[in-house]
């Protein structure tokens, strides 16, 4: 598709980018406060169900309601310093008030974001695929985020993804319900067995459940033949960047490493380049 509503496709891909920006920006937010909005909770509940009393801690910040602040100095962002990616290159990565570093997670996710949804729009056009990529791009990108700074993946992220998977099989627009299905089933199953077995193994955990979740969604979305590739990328990914990471750090392998990001990674890639993959490995093996 060339044009939609009288307009070029690049102008819908130039606006991909600077939505992109804009809805990296709350996934910012989304990364740094959920958790700990997650953990403030666990304590209550625990609290509560202990009979202990209420320690008086204040809620950590919900995701909409509280204004952007300086992390050091906590002094309210004015509009045009909350500008994606724009006001960290202007203010050279330094906040106005106190001058502190800001930390690059922030542009970094920005850019990661406006790029992958204009991506996402190059490959699908203007339809409802286009949306719905959209959707899991970006929740994949804070879910992402969230296992590598605390490795947790919430299920207030992964079940909904999990679900609106399910449904949107029913178009159906990536795979169809009995693949999505199938795949969710199939992918949840998969890691929980390896979990398990590899505990048995060795007395550790060698992921959590939110990993079981998350490969339950690229299965929901994607299909189950898509899983096999899925898992082959992220395994292939992490544990090549993990030892990178690990040698720039100067630690040992025994330091854990979370699974999810390159799930997500890898379900990502295969949402926008799966069958291109799967055509040049057939032409390369010479099956086809």
């Amino acid at each position: 598709m060339n044009s939609a509503f009288g307009l070029p496709l690049a102008l819908w891909i130039a606006a991909a980018f600077v939505l992109g920006l804009i809805v990296g920006s709350f996934l910012n937010v989304v990364i740094l406060r959920l958790p700990a909005r997650m953990e403030w909770f666990w304590k209550r509940d625990a609290r509560e169900m202990l009979a202990l009393p209420d320690d008086g801690e204040p809620a950590p910040p919900d995701l909409v309601r509280k204004g952007s602040h300086c992390p050091h100095c906590t002094h309210p962002l004015a509009p045009w310093d909350n500008i994606p990616l724009l006001s960290w290159l202007l203010l050279r990565g330094r906040c106005r008030y106190c001058r502190a570093p800001i930390s690059k997670q922030y542009p970094l996710v920005e850019l990661l974001c406006g790029i992958t949804s204009a991506i996402v729009v190059w490959k699908f056009g203007i339809a409802w695929q286009s949306a719905a990529g959209l959707v899991l791009t970006w929740v994949l990108i804070a879910a992402a985020g969230i296992d590598f700074r605390t490795q947790l993946l919430p299920d207030s992220l992964t079940l909904p993804l999990l679900w609106l998977g399910l449904l949107i099989s029913l178009a159906p627009l990536f795979a169809g319900t009995r693949d999505a299905v199938i795949g969710a089933a199939v992918g949840y199953i998969a890691l929980w067995a390896v979990y398990w077995i590899f505990k048995l193994a060795t007395g550790k955990e060698g992921m959590g459940y939110g990993d079981f979740k998350l490969f339950a969604v690229a299965g929901a979305w994607l299909g189950w033949t898509a899983l096999l590739p899925v898992i082959i990328i992220a395994a292939l990914s992490g544990a090549i960047i993990g030892v990178i990471v690990l040698s720039m750090r100067g630690q040992d392998r025994s330091v854990p490493i979370p699974f999810g990001p390159f799930l997500a990674v890898a379900t990502w890639i295969w949402l926008i380049a799966g069958d291109a993959i799967l055509t040049a490995y057939l032409h390369f093996t010479g099956i086809r």
